[in-house]
């Protein structure tokens, strides 16, 4: 069967009163706190069964494999139940793969198989030891808490602390942690100690919370595609700060107008060659479509020129202040002239 992180809880409290978990949970995503908290509601689950055993495991070689369905069909040295956790890349490989299978198809109920995983893509969805875990436990993908989720996911944060924040203190934090879930679970914890009374407005976040943001080049694509000025430019301060070279950047920008110029142009910008687009990439392409018709090509294309020869030490200039300016422009503002 396949979970969502939202029906956890309640598929883990049914299980408990059946008393029957599934044999095998496979959890995936690159969430670092969200996988964490739902591998922690799996074992404290499994605790309350009685596997009062764990083993954990990195294979990373062949042998590593065999060793590990070795120990499997071995007895627990005190007879427990017991969790073998099995943490690895996704890819298991030839060998890995079939040693997964052996462990999903094994018989009784004195192991729990828990499997970690990063996000799986679409190849490794669509290997054998995946479909076993659908068809005989549960797989529970993690997804990505992007920016059109994140004040939600922050207000649910909040109000469960015990605090009641305005919605301008929800966008301002969104701000400061974006692309950190970690921070952001940290944060929560030091204002439900700072702010006692429980209503937490704007100057309460921005006296207590510092930026712990972090952002990659796809997160300004997607602000670029949408006419987010603000986070756009957000982004970008950022990643000057944190060393990201500026031709990465400028890559970033330009592919992203190569493909609302295709729309505009009536293609289909996941047909044009390149990396693959993901599923978030075209739903922004087709939020900005409206957009594509008005946008000044020619001149962005000049300024992502002129941006190119400062990176190349063929024009005078901060190319970082070139790429500020055409992120603005991008996204609607009004030109500097």
């Amino acid at each position: 069967m396949k979970l969502a992180l939202n029906n956890l809880g309640a598929h883990l409290k049914q299980a408990a009163q059946r008393g029957q978990l599934a044999a095998t949970y496979l959890v995936s995503g690159d969430e670092d706190l969200l996988v964490a908290e739902a591998c922690d509601a799996i074992r404290a689950a499994a605790r309350q069964a009685g596997y009062s055993e764990r083993e954990v495991h990195f294979p990373e070689r062949n042998a590593d494999w065999a060793d590990i369905v070795a120990s499997a069909g071995s007895m627990s040295l005190f007879g427990d139940r017991r969790v073998i956790e099995l943490r690895f890349s996704g890819k298991a490989g030839k060998e890995g793969g079939a040693a997964l299978q052996s462990l999903i198809a094994r018989e009784g109920d004195d192991t729990l198989l828990l499997l970690i995983t990063p996000s799986l893509d679409f190849a490794a969805q669509s290997t054998a030891w995946v479909k076993a875990v659908e068809a005989k436990g549960a797989w529970l993908p993690i997804w990505e808490v992007g920016p059109r989720q994140l004040e939600g996911w922050l207000s649910q944060r909040l109000r469960a602390a015990g605090l009641d924040p305005s919605a301008d203190a929800v966008t301002l934090l969104a701000a400061r942690v974006e692309g950190n879930l970690l921070a952001a679970q940290q944060e929560i914890e030091k204002l439900k100690l700072l702010v006692p009374a429980g209503r937490l407005d704007a100057a309460a976040v921005f006296n207590a919370v510092a930026s712990s943001a972090r952002y990659d080049v796809f997160a300004l694509s997607e602000a670029v595609v949408t006419g987010d000025a603000a986070r756009a430019l957000r982004i970008l301060s950022g990643l000057r700060g944190e060393g990201t070279e500026p031709t990465l950047v400028l890559w970033a920008i330009t592919r992203e107008l190569r493909n609302l110029w295709s729309l505009k142009q009536g293609d289909d910008p996941s047909r044009r060659p390149g990396p693959r687009l993901t599923s978030a990439q075209l739903a922004a392409l087709e939020r900005a479509r409206p957009r594509a018709s008005r946008l000044p090509f020619a001149r962005l294309s000049s300024r992502a020129l002129r941006a190119d020869r400062m990176i190349k030490g063929r024009l005078a200039g901060d190319p970082w202040d070139e790429l500020t300016l055409l992120c603005a422009e991008f996204c609607g503002l009004r030109p500097v002239r």
